[in-house]
């Protein structure tokens, strides 16, 4: 049994740690009502663009752009991958991680080329681990994540999508169910999907477009990625938050139990030495 100075340190010394992990679990708790305030206000934008592209694509277009057209022969893939830049979130990375290996696992299979774009500090580590084929990154987003930090990796794969060299982009994040959830996603971004609709219940019609169609109908598409990686990266940011303030109350509840296991064998130490102690004493006086 460990004497009582060693048992009195490790106290002492959890108990650093279990306010450092009390600390770092009030911050993530204000950080996460910020987050999700940005993710709610981004949600309902991104939700309507859905709405107005994804029927877009039902309608008889004068000018067809590439993100609605579905390409017969699949040569290539992109994925973009969000993370966070930090850890001590507990699984939220691992997750979405196994999710993203996962899909790209099957193209691989069919013999497909898969591009990756990673957004956060902590994907971009993983996968290049893996050695996987990474177009672009974009990481130190920090708590209020910005479009314009997002652009740059964004672009690369968008042009591989129009030069032919990716058929196919999906994203894979966490999806905010509530603070003791995170759901881990693939979405295919594009080609854009129509409607799930009874093929009798679609409705085709054209627009009216003023200046011209092609100027509008790109600028919507541009607007229309923007949004939803915004939306995505908004959220993985809410999920992160969600995620590191459970970590960190679990780890303080533990080093607390942690704490009272020790104070128990510190009294039974103390207590068997204080019981020696006066053992010698008696034996002594009874020699003298």
């Amino acid at each position: 049994m460990p004497g009582a100075k060693e048992i009195r340190n490790q106290i002492k010394s959890i108990g650093s740690t279990r306010k450092i992990t009390k600390a770092m679990e009030m911050v993530a708790a204000s950080k996460m009502r910020r987050a999700q305030e940005r993710m709610q206000a981004a949600r309902p934008y991104a939700e309507k663009m859905r709405q107005v592209v994804s029927h877009m694509s039902e309608a008889n277009l004068e000018y067809k752009h590439p993100y609605l057209s579905v390409r017969d022969e699949i040569k290539g893939v992109g994925f973009i991958v969000v993370s966070s830049d930090r850890g001590l979130c507990g699984g939220l990375n691992v997750n979405v991680f196994r999710k993203a290996v996962n899909a790209m696992s099957e193209w691989h299979d069919k013999g497909v080329n898969v591009k990756l774009v990673t957004i956060g500090k902590k994907a971009s580590a993983c996968f290049r681990r893996f050695n996987a084929q990474i177009a672009g990154e974009a990481f130190g987003l920090g708590d209020a994540p910005h479009l314009e930090v997002l652009i740059g990796a964004i672009k690369v794969i968008m042009d591989a999508y129009m030069e032919g060299e990716v058929d196919r982009l999906f994203i894979v994040s966490n999806n905010f169910v509530n603070t003791m959830t995170q759901a881990p996603d693939v979405e295919q971004l594009i080609p854009i999907a129509p409607p799930a609709a009874e093929e009798s219940e679609r409705q085709h019609w054209d627009y009216i477009y003023e200046p011209e169609s092609k100027e509008i109908v790109d600028l919507l598409m541009d607007r229309y990625i923007e949004s939803l990686i915004y939306q995505r990266v908004a959220e993985n940011s809410a999920c992160e938050q969600a995620a590191r303030m459970v970590a960190m109350k679990a780890a303080t509840d533990n080093a607390g139990k942690l704490i009272d296991d020790l104070q128990l064998v510190y009294n039974k130490a103390r207590q068997a030495s204080i019981t020696q102690e006066l053992s010698e004493i008696v034996g002594g006086a009874a020699a003298v």
